[in-house]
């Protein structure tokens, strides 16, 4: 079965482009009332458009903008689920890193998560039902050279997420984790330009790179990823919380690991 969100509201950060934005547009066309929140640009604005939905201009490490988004949740209707779609992704190794690229991959990936979710609570919790969706990634368990910084604030997702779902899941409140592999987005894309510089090759020969160490040999298209957001948001998830789920075309497995 489909799952459906009859009329239920999402709230959704990172929702301008890439896994956000196709997330949006599913959970849209299963019944879903959206908030979409973002940083300003002319893809929010549209999406929003495209969508009727509500949309908030704002960044996730800014508590009052954070608070600005919930707050427009709530004024529609009160957000039933919440997507964490926001993140950046930053290419360095431990030995040579920049303070600054740390504190920023942190600051956007896990306390950017951690606050999204800390505002959405209290309402869900009033409720009594809630499902929260936080978009991690395969770097948080499978991390390769270039991605230090990037790898640790995801690994910090998985974390949070299994610490909300334990300790508010007698409270009706659903917390899963997803863990993207390579996935044709913006961000993905940008990553693949400062490795093609630095390897003097294209854009296109790293993806092509890239799809050679996962099991299915290709890189994921934005749907499919948004296919399982929504299936963890959904109640055809019920009994799930807690979850880590890969949509890594089976890179963990030990045949494509190491490339071979």
């Amino acid at each position: 079965m489909t799952p459906q969100f009859d009329n239920k509201l999402a709230l959704i950060t990172g929702a301008g482009t890439g896994i956000g934005a196709a997330s949006a547009r599913l959970l849209a066309e299963r019944g879903a009332r959206l908030v979409l929140f973002g940083l300003p640009s002319p893809d929010l604005t549209s999406l929003g458009e495209e969508l009727g939905a509500v949309v908030v201009e704002g960044n996730v490490t800014i508590q009052a903008d954070v608070e600005r988004a919930v707050a427009a949740a709530e004024a529609a209707g009160g957000a039933e689920i919440v997507i964490n779609g926001a993140g950046i992704m930053l290419v360095d190794d431990a030995a040579d890193l920049e303070l600054g690229g740390w504190d920023a991959s942190i600051a956007v990936n896990l306390t950017g998560t951690m606050l999204v979710c800390r505002a959405a609570l209290p309402a869900m919790l009033e409720r009594g039902r809630g499902s929260i969706v936080n978009i991690s990634s395969i770097a948080a368990f499978n991390a390769s050279p270039g991605s230090a910084s990037y790898a640790a604030s995801k690994a910090g997702v998985v974390g949070l997420t299994r610490s909300i779902a334990y300790r508010y899941g007698p409270e009706g409140i659903r917390a899963n984790c997803l863990c993207p592999g390579w996935t044709r987005t913006p961000m993905s894309e940008m990553e693949m330009r400062d490795l093609a510089e630095a390897n003097g090759t294209s854009i296109e020969a790293e993806f092509e790179n890239a799809s050679k160490r996962n099991s299915l040999r290709r890189i994921a298209d934005p749907v499919e990823i948004a296919r399982c957001v929504a299936f963890l948001a959904s109640d055809e998830s019920s009994f799930v919380t807690g979850a880590t789920l890969m949509a890594d075309g089976g890179a963990r497995s030990p045949a494509t690991s190491h490339g071979r």
